[in-house]
């Protein structure tokens, strides 16, 4: 049995009397892969304080004996979530715990019909991503590596800007380089954007031709044996104006007080502060038009937010990302991202790619 899936299922299950259930339903995929170890697309996992579930169909059951152990594995019969709803009426629950923002209100009315009325449905959220926050030894190493890979394509990609390469060239040539790497994919949709289009935080790659003279936002992140990165660098193709070397000399220093001031017990808008502090100091602040950063594993998208008014505390094991930007409309925009791991004493970046400005 792998021992670490088994430890958190245990550490799950017993906080089920401080939740008040007896079960509880899984059903986001990296959920299941973080409790049980399976990684496919279609199931249900239910933990009791004696044993743990998975349903799923059957193109999945051979998967599911490979991947996982300590565990039961039901083949469902007719749709899922009404397999799902037989096997909780059968086993006699009587409170069951779901995460509802990983059900919808249809899948839930499936449920209760097929359960029927001796089951109480509890809410139970994020008790998962609690755990999942704070990451083990070996997820930190596995997170290491997919940054290490990340710092390596984003700099592969600036070797690539050229005026008049197309902006979906270079998206194409990132995801090339991902797998060619060794990832099994992107983490997101690649964000690469030229000029203008670099003041749009979420830019997706178009035929836009680079120019002379403008600045080129890339922001990527790859999936390496499950586990997310996230890095984002600006450079400047020409020889860049003192208004933009000032604004990228802002947004370098609001990045590094941010990952100063992420330490272990730090509440996570105060380090959000830490950003808008600086780039306050520079007149930027009303150009950074986003939270500073988020909370990265399975899943590129995780607690903590380092977001303004955010109190949660940094924990050891926390990995969030610190990504502070400005945008002006007709200009375009600056943007410098990391990943950041905190330790009980200290603070380690993950992304080893160089932050300082680079003309080309």
């Amino acid at each position: 049995m792998n021992t670490s899936l088994h430890r958190r299922r245990h550490i799950l299950s017993a906080d089920f009397s401080s939740a008040k259930i007896d079960a509880l339903l899984v059903t986001s995929p990296a959920n299941w892969f973080y409790l049980a170890g399976f990684t496919g697309d279609s199931g249900g996992l239910v933990l009791e304080r004696k044993g743990t579930t998975l349903i799923t169909d059957g193109r999945f059951m051979v998967q599911g004996q490979a991947e996982t152990s300590g565990l039961r594995i039901v083949q469902q019969k007719g749709s899922l979530f009404e397999s799902i709803g037989r096997f909780l009426k059968d086993s006699r629950f009587r409170r069951v715990g779901f995460d509802p923002n990983q059900l919808t209100v249809k899948q839930l009315q499936v449920l209760r019909r097929a359960v029927g009325a001796g089951v109480r449905w509890i809410p139970a959220l994020g008790m998962v991503e609690i755990l999942r926050m704070r990451k083990g030894a070996s997820e930190l190493a596995q997170m290491r590596r997919a940054a290490i890979l990340a710092g390596k394509v984003v700099q592969s990609a600036i070797e690539l800007l050229k005026p008049g390469i197309r902006e979906f060239e270079v998206g194409a040539e990132i995801e090339y380089q991902m797998r060619k790497r060794g990832a099994s994919g992107p983490a997101f949709e690649t964000i690469v954007a030229f000029g203008e289009r670099a003041a749009l935080p979420h830019a997706r790659p178009t035929a836009k031709r680079l120019r002379k003279n403008e600045l080129v936002v890339l922001d990527l992140g790859v999936i390496l044996g499950h586990y997310c990165s996230d890095i984002t660098r600006t450079v400047y193709v020409g020889r860049a104006p003192n208004r933009i070397r000032t604004w990228y000399q802002a947004v370098l220093e609001a990045q590094g007080a941010a990952i100063a001031a992420a330490k272990s017990g730090a509440a996570c808008g105060d380090v959000d502060g830490a950003a808008r502090q600086v780039l306050a100091g520079y007149r930027l602040d009303h150009l950074f038009v986003h939270s500073t950063g988020h909370g990265l594993g399975l899943e590129i998208h995780e607690d903590p937010r380092v977001a303004r008014g955010q109190k949660k505390r940094l924990e050891p094991g926390n990995v969030i990302t610190i990504e502070p930007g400005v945008y002006s409309a007709g200009v375009g925009g600056i943007r410098i991202e990391d990943d950041v791991v905190i330790h009980a004493n200290r603070t380690e970046i993950l992304t080893r790619a160089p932050r300082d400005l680079i003309e080309l």
